[in-house]
């Protein structure tokens, strides 16, 4: 496996959302911690094989985050917004813009931060994880068949 140099830290590791690295996780494709390099001295984040196994972590992730407890009066039971989900996500207490990402994700995807969403919706989950791939990198890095794979894999 040879990872792009000159790309973002998520691009490298086919993480593209920066999932944190538990050894817990049995994550399909998972290799590991990332390497530890001059620019990355202090390892955080998993490895993955390729982005569609990367992507699809990240879609699994977010299928799960249904079943944990939302915010009061926000959605549906369960995480089911773009607020909710970011939040969890990308929580403030680790130094992320959380209210600019959520913002972010939600215009792209073209709905209210508080809509209730069917995550389990193929078109829906690939709208949440390429906002979060966008907001992570920086950039697209994936093409739309790269980003489905991977979808389709969390939804198997």
């Amino acid at each position: 496996m040879t990872l792009p140099a000159a790309a973002s830290r998520g691009v490298r590791n086919f993480n593209p959302t920066n999932i944190d690295f538990n050894k817990r996780n049995d994550w399909v494709g998972q290799l590991g911690l990332e390497p530890k390099t001059a620019s990355v001295p202090n390892p955080r984040f998993a490895l993955f094989d390729c982005a569609e196994n990367g992507i699809r972590a990240a879609g699994k992730l977010i299928l799960n985050y249904r079943g944990k407890d939302g915010m009061p009066g926000i959605g549906k039971p369960g995480i089911d917004t773009v607020t909710e989900v970011i939040t969890r996500w990308a929580p403030a207490v680790d130094n992320n813009n959380t209210a600019a990402y959520i913002a972010a994700v939600a215009k792209r995807m073209g709905v209210g931060a508080t809509q209730a969403l069917n995550l389990a919706d193929p078109a829906a989950l690939i709208g949440i994880l390429t906002g979060i791939i966008i907001h992570e990198n920086g950039y697209m890095p994936y093409s739309t068949a790269i980003v489905a794979e991977g979808v389709r894999r969390a939804l198997a």
